[in-house]
């Protein structure tokens, strides 16, 4: 038991580290894009948007092979390999003379940090399944808390120079990665280990397919389809919206986003295990999914920035959903299979950062115009929620679960 806690705290550290590097680069890159591009915001603007999407698509492609990867070899050469690689690449984009070698790196970027969906397989390994969605609530604080020191950090380093926050971000993953590779502990026994590599099923496409291998696995995965669909709001409307319609500054946008990243930490380091203890996996999704869709809907209906900013703490509850349907999704297959399942997770994310703000998008910018109803995106995504609420409503609990028998699991 301490040696399994022992390997929690080593796995949770490395991720501290990985999304508190990545955040560190957040506030430069913008900037570093648009000084190559001669100091135009709009070309900044588009081809910022080309390399999120290209971002995307990587993630798209590598997280199901990172995935059937760990499940042959172990998580830890994986994990240490993409850390490897990632620092490296830090270190190119803080070298990189041009735009092409920018876009370069952030193919590499999207490529290396297709790991978390091994992340999340190292940590089913670990933990058992009555406090496994805890266990993954974890990794949301472990990114809250990265989201909250590392743009500020990036902040600070940027006045040193533009470069100065890519070089302190592969320093940081270097490390990470030195930590990785001496103490950092095989999560997953030889004998369970796949017996080959399924090749077959490590394209996008082919990686879905275990999604549709179990009902209760088909109805979980399309809930987060849809769930990840709706994240997608934050990143391309919460910003725009809060400057349109409540003329908030750069600052106090930043200390929005602060409040969300403390919230998120609050949620799912603190109350996560708490509440999957007292009302089980399957509630704790639906409860979640109920603060998510009552959020966006009061997102739309804020009248002032303020009431905006006291709904963000309620909306780090729908953190309650995300660990609890990947718990749920864990006991649906076998210990070989987990790092296969969560890179068709990690594929499934990949395809909604591609739709999601294309949807958004261009949705808010048709009601500003069409409707003059800045709120509707909010409610868009609000609907999309509230369907996941019905259809969660019959996912079976943990005891009621046609689960895959503990022999083939031990």
């Amino acid at each position: 038991m301490k040696q399994r806690q022992a390997a929690l705290a080593f796995i949770l550290i490395a991720l501290v580290i990985d999304f508190l590097s990545f955040g560190i680069i957040a506030p430069v890159l913008p900037k570093l894009v648009r000084d190559f591009l001669g100091g135009s915001t709009a070309d900044a603007a588009r081809m910022f948007a080309i390399f999120g999407a290209v971002f995307a698509v990587m993630q798209l492609v590598c997280s199901p092979i990172f995935g059937i990867l760990s499940d042959r070899f172990g998580r830890r050469p994986v994990l240490v390999a993409s850390m490897l690689g990632l620092g490296f690449d830090y270190i190119v984009m803080a070298l990189a003379p041009t735009i092409g070698w920018l876009f370069i790196g952030r193919i590499v970027s999207g490529i290396t940090t297709s790991n978390v969906p091994t992340a999340y397989a190292y940590i089913t390994d670990i933990t058992s399944k009555e406090k496994r969605a805890g266990a993954m609530g974890l990794v949301g604080a472990a990114f809250g808390f990265g989201f909250i020191i590392g743009p500020a950090l990036g902040g600070v380093l940027a006045q040193f120079g533009p470069r100065v926050p890519f070089w302190v971000a592969a320093g940081l993953t270097l490390l990470n990665t030195a930590y990785g590779y001496f103490v950092l502990p095989e999560s997953l026994a030889p004998a369970n280990r796949a017996k080959e590599l399924a090749w077959r099923r490590a394209n996008p496409l082919g990686s879905l397919r275990m999604l549709r291998s179990h009902p209760e696995l088909s109805r979980l995965s399309f809930i987060n389809f849809i769930e990840y669909i709706a994240h997608e709001i934050l990143p391309v409307v919460f910003v725009l919206y809060a400057q349109q319609r409540y003329h908030w500054s750069s600052a106090a946008v930043g200390g929005a986003l602060a409040v969300v990243g403390f919230s998120i930490v609050v949620v799912q380091a603190g109350l996560m295990q708490p509440v999957v203890s007292r009302i089980g996996e399957r509630n704790a999704l639906i409860l979640g999914l109920v603060f998510g869709t009552i959020s966006f809907a009061l997102f739309g209906l804020a009248p002032t920035g303020a009431v905006m900013l006291w709904v963000i703490p309620l909306m780090a509850l729908w953190g309650f959903a995300g660990p609890a349907a990947q718990s749920l999704m864990t006991h649906r297959v076998s210990v070989s299979e987990q790092g296969e399942l969560q890179g068709a997770l990690g594929s499934m994310r990949g395809i909604t950062m591609i739709a999601g703000p294309l949807l958004f998008g261009f949705f808010y910018a048709h009601s500003l115009q069409a409707w003059n109803l800045p709120g509707g995106a909010w409610f868009l995504a609000a609907a999309l929620l509230a369907i996941t609420v019905v259809l969660a409503f019959g996912v079976a609990g943990v005891r009621e679960e046609r689960a895959v028998p503990e022999s083939a699991v031990a």
